[in-house]
């Protein structure tokens, strides 16, 4: 038997409530089914997403299989992601054997580097905001840049 995780509508016209429940995939719909796992609504704001992990993720090592919406509930819920760790397709690194990874610690200087940067840079150009603009300051300026390109 070819199970699914899907949800049921319920609720009244135009304003849908949904069961997450795991059932035969040749049955219809709203028809009868095997285990209900939780419940969706999202008329609430924020929606309101409840589903029992533990079963969910029973029927997914069973085989069941989720439809695209259930999916995506489930992943929002945790319940696809530890499915997905069980079955190795994810992997994790647990904290006794790691001290601290090489990109947590390049990240911590990266960060330091630039708020030292920001901080000269802050500096430099207050000093040059200081400094009136006038047409001598204008014309060094050229100067420097074309003595530059005539030395390359």
């Amino acid at each position: 038997m070819a199970t699914k995780i899907r949800l049921t509508r319920l609720g009244k016209k135009k304003q849908p409530t949904y069961r997450v429940v795991v059932t035969d995939s040749r049955k219809p719909r709203d028809g009868k089914y095997i285990e209900q796992l939780g419940i969706y609504n999202p008329r609430q704001d924020p929606s309101l997403i409840k589903i029992d992990n533990e079963r969910a993720l029973h029927w997914l090592n069973t085989g069941a299989q989720p439809t695209e919406r259930a999916q995506k509930l489930l992943e929002i819920s945790g319940a696809w992601t530890q499915f997905k760790v069980a079955k190795g397709e994810i992997h994790t690194v647990s904290d006794d054997n790691v001290e601290e990874p090489a990109a947590v610690a390049a990240e911590g200087v990266i960060e330091e580097v630039a708020a030292e940067a920001a901080e000269g840079m802050s500096e430099e150009i207050s000093e040059e905001a200081a400094e009136p603009v006038t047409e001598d300051v204008v014309q060094g300026t050229v100067e420097e840049a074309a003595d530059e390109s005539e030395e390359s």
